[in-house]
């Protein structure tokens, strides 16, 4: 209470222009600067002297402006001031003002009264925008100073008491109290001061004079005068006044106005016209020469030249509105006696749009999240032009077609914010341009870009060209083989980008494929783990997740089929006739066969596939190659002429079976052909040397063991013979008086265990025959047939029980003619 009483009791002296006790006024100026707070137009007001040291309190801002700390920092507060210098910091742990930065409040302000810069604190989350106006106390820190340290003055002795001298004003960048408030003239018998106040305030004196010069007694004075302020301690400046006493000038000029006034504009070039003042003086001759000057000479001489004959005043400087509004201008007429005259010239200003807006950046916030809602603050900005009127308007806007906006809740204070959804993968940053422009002509624009970069987030999966692929592999392949390399995009970034490849866990032919394939979970290339075997597998299908590394991970999958492609890796395989170390086939063929007799069929089979499995048959050996012909396709061994009794009883045959692979490979059969006309007639010896043909080759070193075994067979097997020739007649027999009787016809019979081979040799098809032989005569010797459709013999160690299920399944017809043409109607 007693400081709010102090202030007002200041405030009071100033306002009734009555001096103030030193001491009451130093102690009010420090209870100002340390408590003094007011609110103006609901803005926060302090008040501090000025040079007060750095870190000095100003201020509990929080509490004035009914805070919370906690929000300060919440809120990230922060001060924003349009000059250059920020006088203040704000503590937002604490919540205070403290001086940042030296304040001269004759550098801040000039004679300015009252001096006060204004802020803003500016908070958001939401935004709040506080004004804060800091006066600026004077404080004598200054001493008066005169423009001249010796001041001439040439005096007529004629001049009549009460004759005025004209000294000017000394300069005193303090303000109020602080500035001159009092003249003192040393001691003399002549001259008096006499103080004036100006329009602004400011005090001037002169010197009248009070009793007349005498040259003859005194051509000369020495006179000192000094100027002091208000100030406690008081400051003073001193000045001397030389005055030489001359003869007869008895007017002093007079000015034909007190005040002159102009206007010119702020951009005015230098020379241009200002105003011409004029004095005249009522004397003649050189006592009616006036010339005219400046009496506050510090700053006006650097913007304007006075002609001192003239009187012409023109622009020597740059003019800034922004800067000072208006100049007053002493002028002072004097004549060569000394006397004079003084008047004002007030020069006003007219602003033009010579400063553009500016843009201040008062929170960026990059990078925004690509999922950033609509609405988005990315920045707050303060926009400012310090032209007045219209020049001084502006208007903020930012680029078209883009995902932005501006809105503006307080005057000249805009945020950007978000207008449309980000999308990083389209739009990875933005160079956002922001626009200031004012309402001057022409109008004046400034351009801030803000770069905002766009955060990705986890929102692609990773992406396959195709939902399928298909890649082939030859069979018998390495293991470890690559065999394709899959490849998945993200159009994500950084780690949601990264694609790692897992397999899916299936099944192929029972085992997990795990054990078939690998896929590598950086590079996506997929290994063979082992050879494929096309005959066992024709083609694995595998499922690959191919996964980013976001959170949560996003995953796509992708189905590889790889195709084994076949190779001739298999030789053919000769199913009839069957090829066994312990038994010689042999087929008969009558000799009363015609051409193209079927002597039998070479089945053959190749596990492989395509052409690789395509067979042909050639007759590679053969004891008379113009007696038989083997089909190149079926594999069919047929007569190529008519049998003679000159053709060899025993034909041994060897028959090659290749397939069509590159290269290709082929299996080798050996066939034994006996010519008769019966079965006995070919048992005694074509068929033991066929036996020994066949076992010739099986004979080792331990030869007696063989020979013996060779009897004791051979001893067997003639018994059977006899025993099966005996069995073989009587059936004969009998069959033969059942089929005179019946005439039944030829059934022909297709075991399911052989293949033909068709075309291709490898195609399933029944091809056997049963079929009934007999010679001219109708009692004659029947042939035994057996499998392939053509007459087979069997003839091993066990022979009796080879040839008694056969010759119990088969009929015998005697009737020659009867069973001719059936025989040749089956084989058509």
């Amino acid at each position: 209470m007693l400081v709010i009483r102090a202030c007002r009791r200041i405030h009071c002296y100033r306002s009734r222009g009555q001096p103030l006790d030193h001491v009451f006024l130093w102690r009010g100026l420090f209870i100002m600067a340390a408590c003094s707070i007011s609110n103006i137009n609901g803005q926060i007001r302090y008040s501090v002297p000025e040079e007060i040291k750095k870190g000095s309190l100003i201020g509990n801002i929080a509490h004035d402006l009914g805070l919370d700390v906690q929000r300060l920092r919440s809120g990230r507060a922060l001060i924003v001031s349009g000059d250059s210098t920020e006088y203040v910091e704000l503590k937002t742990d604490k919540g205070i003002l403290v001086v940042k930065e030296r304040i001269d409040r004759e550098q801040l302000c000039a004679e300015t009264t009252p001096c006060s810069f204004t802020f803003e604190i500016i908070l958001d989350n939401p935004v709040e925008l506080h004004h804060v106006t800091v006066e600026i106390l004077d404080v004598n820190d200054h001493s008066p100073t005169f423009p001249k340290d010796v001041i001439h003055f040439e005096i007529s002795e004629t001049a009549t008491p009460g004759a005025r001298f004209q000294l000017g004003s000394a300069d005193d960048p303090d303000v109020g109290f602080n500035c001159i408030q009092n003249y003192i003239i040393s001691q003399n018998d002549n001259f008096i001061l006499k103080q004036h106040a100006r329009q602004g305030g400011a005090k001037y004196a002169e010197m009248v004079l009070q009793k007349p010069l005498d040259r003859e007694q005194q051509p000369r004075l020495s006179l000192i005068i000094t100027a002091i302020d208000g100030g406690n301690p008081q400051r003073s400046g001193n000045v001397k006044i030389e005055v030489n006493v001359l003869d007869a000038n008895d007017n002093a000029p007079v000015f034909n106005q007190s005040v002159y006034k102009a206007i010119v504009a702020e951009n005015s070039p230098t020379g241009t016209y200002i105003t011409t003042v004029n004095a005249s003086d009522a004397d003649s001759g050189t006592n009616s020469l006036v010339s005219y000057s400046f009496t506050n000479m510090k700053v006006i001489s650097e913007i304007f030249e006075l002609d001192e004959r003239t009187g012409v005043i023109k622009l020597t400087g740059d003019l800034d509105y922004e800067k000072a509004k208006k100049y007053e201008i002493d002028i002072e007429a004097k004549d060569q006696g000394g006397l004079g005259d003084s008047a004002k010239v007030i020069v006003d200003l007219i602003d033009v749009n010579d400063n553009a807006p500016t843009i201040s950046i008062m929170s960026f916030f990059t990078p925004v999240s690509e999922d950033a809602p609509l609405g988005t603050t990315i920045a707050i900005f303060s926009v400012k032009d310090v032209d007045a009127g219209d020049n001084g308007h502006v208007v903020c806007t930012v680029d078209q077609n883009i995902q932005f906006k501006l809105q503006s809740s307080l005057r000249n204070y805009y945020s950007l914010v978000t207008d449309a959804a980000l999308d990083r993968e389209r739009v990875a940053e933005y160079n956002i341009t922001i626009t200031a422009t004012d309402s001057g002509s022409p109008a004046l624009s400034a351009l801030k870009t803000l770069n905002l970069k766009v955060s990705d987030v986890n929102d692609n999966p990773p992406r396959f060209q195709k939902s399928v692929y298909t890649t082939y592999v030859a069979e018998n392949n390495p293991p470890g083989l690559s065999i394709f390399t899959l490849s998945a995009q993200d159009d994500d970034w950084n780690q949601n980008a990264r694609v790692s490849y897992l397999l899916d866990e299936t099944t192929v032919g029972g085992s997990p494929v795990s054990s078939f394939i690998s896929v590598n979970a950086d590079s996506g290339v997929v290994h063979a783990l082992r050879g494929f075997d096309y005959e066992q597998i024709k083609s694995v299908h595998v499922c690959v997740k191919a996964q980013d590394g976001g959170s949560p991970p996003l995953s796509t999958n992708v189905t590889l089929d790889i195709i084994i492609q076949d190779q001739n890796d298999n030789a053919p395989q000769v199913l009839y006739p069957v090829q066994t170390g312990a038994s010689v086939v042999a087929e008969i063929v009558p000799r009363a066969a015609d051409v193209g007799y079927l002597v039998t069929k070479v089945v053959a089979v190749d596990v492989d596939s395509g052409q690789n499995a395509w067979l042909s048959y050639k007759l590679q050996k053969a004891t008379d190659r113009a007696l038989f012909g083997v089909g190149l396709q079926n594999g069919e061994i047929r007569t190529v002429r008519q049998v003679t009794d000159k053709d060899a009883v025993k034909q041994k045959l060897t028959v090659v079976v290749e397939d069509n692979g590159q290269p290709s490979r082929s299996a080798v059969v050996s066939i034994n052909v006996a010519v008769a006309d019966s079965f006995p007639e070919v048992f005694p010896e074509v068929l033991s040397e066929f036996t020994e043909f066949t076992h010739e080759k099986q004979y080792d070193d331990n030869l007696t063991f063989y020979l013996v075994l060779a009897l004791a067979a051979v001893s067997f097997l003639f018994i059977t013979c006899v025993v099966v020739i005996i069995s073989v007649k009587i059936y004969r027999w009998r069959q033969s008086r059942f089929l005179y009787q019946s005439n039944l016809p030829v059934i022909p019979y297709y075991p399911s265990h052989y293949a033909d081979t068709g075309v291709t040799g490898t195609l399933p098809h029944g091809y056997n025959y049963e079929v009934c032989m007999t010679t001219d005569s109708r009692k004659s010797n029947c042939k035994f047939s057996t499998l392939g459709g053509q007459n087979v013999l069997v003839v091993d160690p066990n022979f009796a029980e080879t040839m008694q299920s056969p010759m119990k399944e088969r009929n015998f017809l005697e009737d020659s003619g009867e069973c001719s043409e059936m025989v040749r109607s089956t084989r058509k």
